[in-house]
């Protein structure tokens, strides 16, 4: 084996290596983390801050029930994960940073309260919330019939399914309109997530074409996802519309972007009957109103996902 040989795959062991940071610290649009990938040039993480200006609004604020307003107070429960939506840019002994953490962040100020927050994973904060653990949960969950079963939801983005391949993939060059062209593929998306619901509701429908089934494999944290993509151990992830499309933009992620599948309301997560969901409401379209929303979404390159108006418990979209 000749040297040259050698230093290829070491520098290709070192790309791989980083892959679990550059998904969890690069941000596109013009914004990554603290940890570039191999040869990737380095951007600030954005330094405009739209919630600094906010201010309580007092109308908001009342429509919080009075042991609320006096506690002052709520737990949040964050799924931290990758940009545009959560993440740390400068590794988990700092502040997090991303588009959910500026609008939880905002909407608190709007109505007067602190927020504490609490990392948990993807998965377990819709079962906690009913216990009481959090008061509300963040983690880019889509509004789903089966969801609005036993969780509350308050819009403030629309987001949904898409799908991203290694670059050069040939099995897979464009848009996936039908869970069919997926027939005979290895897929990887997240526990607990509307993509997993969606490809275990649908894994049928490659027998039925008379075709091989595809496969479905689950990962905890989108780090992993990624890397199993690289590692040719998967062939398509099925994630996030904006988490896709961010993490294309990287050239160290050495993925495509095969566009939107399906768009999903977006909101704050509470336990069903919740108290809170007309304040938080309220406090989303102050955001709107006085233009903090679009500024926040402008920040982390999300504006094609704004929504008019934050709504209460909307339909699933079909």
């Amino acid at each position: 084996m000749n040297t040259r040989t050698i230093s290829g795959r070491l520098r290709g062991a070192a790309a791989l290596a980083l892959l679990p940071l550059l998904a969890l610290t690069a941000c596109g649009s013009g914004d990554t983390g603290g940890t570039a990938a191999v040869g990737a040039q380095a951007s600030p993480v954005p330094t405009d801050d739209p919630v600094a200006a906010v201010r309580k609004v007092d109308s908001a604020a009342a429509l919080l029930p009075a042991e609320v307003r006096e506690a002052g107070r709520l737990k949040v429960g964050s799924s931290i994960g990758f940009p545009p939506g959560a993440y740390y840019p400068n590794g988990t002994d700092k502040a997090a940073a991303g588009q959910d953490i500026d609008l939880a962040d905002a909407v608190a100020k709007v109505l007067g309260v602190e927020l504490e927050r609490q990392d948990a994973s993807f998965e377990t904060i819709l079962p906690a919330l009913g216990s009481g653990k959090y008061d509300f949960g963040t983690g880019n969950f889509g509004v789903t019939a089966e969801r609005l079963k036993t969780v509350d939801f308050v819009t403030y983005i629309n987001d949904g399914q898409g799908f991203a391949v290694k670059q050069g993939n040939t099995e897979l060059k464009g848009k996936v309109t039908d869970l069919t062209q997926l027939c005979g593929l290895t897929i990887g998306t997240g526990a607990g997530t509307t993509f997993e619901a969606t490809l275990t509701a649908q894994k049928g429908v490659c027998a039925k074409a008379g075709r091989k089934p595809y496969d479905v494999k689950v990962y905890s944290e989108n780090a992993a996802t990624l890397t199993a993509l690289q590692q040719g151990r998967i062939d398509v992830i099925m994630s996030t519309i904006n988490g896709l499309r961010h993490q294309a933009a990287q050239p160290a992620s050495q993925t495509a972007f095969l566009g939107e599948f399906h768009r999903l309301d977006v909101g704050f997560a509470f336990k069903k009957g919740s108290p809170l969901t007309k304040a938080f409401q309220a406090a989303v379209d102050e955001l709107i109103k006085d233009g903090t929303y679009t500024r926040i979404l402008k920040k982390w390159g999300t504006s094609a996902s704004a929504i008019d108006a934050s709504r209460i418990n909307p339909p699933e979209h079909t």
